[in-house]
């Protein structure tokens, strides 16, 4: 069993930054990729960044590249979400979730546990 607490969230305007926490529990943190997930009303949730067990690779969505850096901390058992440039359509529910097997991936169901949210608004 593994425990995921998000934080980090709030409502900023357009162009500043953000920071996500994701503090994992339970299962060894440092055998798994981990990802960031989103979901803005209205619409299906959708892949925003991806690395793998060591951090030694990430993945990003199109629409964050070079925007969003994720990072992890395996000593913490923390990863992260840099946001920066932050635009309107950024404004969702941000998922922090535990990979299955060491390398990252965008597919949902390449992921076995996910944490309980974290409400981003960007303002214009």
């Amino acid at each position: 069993q593994v425990q995921l607490v998000e934080s980090g969230g709030g409502l900023v305007q357009a162009g500043n930054s953000l920071r996500l926490s994701c503090a994992a529990s339970g299962r060894i943190f440092s055998g798994y990729a981990m990802g960031w997930f989103r979901q803005a009303p209205g619409k299906e949730r959708e892949f925003v960044a991806t690395i793998s067990w060591s951090g030694g690779s990430t993945y990003y969505a199109d629409s964050v590249k070079g925007r969003f850096t994720i990072s992890r901390d395996n000593a913490k058992n923390t990863v992260y979400l840099q946001m920066n440039s932050l635009k309107p359509e950024d404004t969702a529910v941000y998922y922090c979730a535990h990979g299955g097997s060491r390398w990252h991936s965008s597919d949902q169901r390449e992921y076995d546990y996910w944490g309980q949210g974290t409400q981003v608004t960007v303002s214009s």
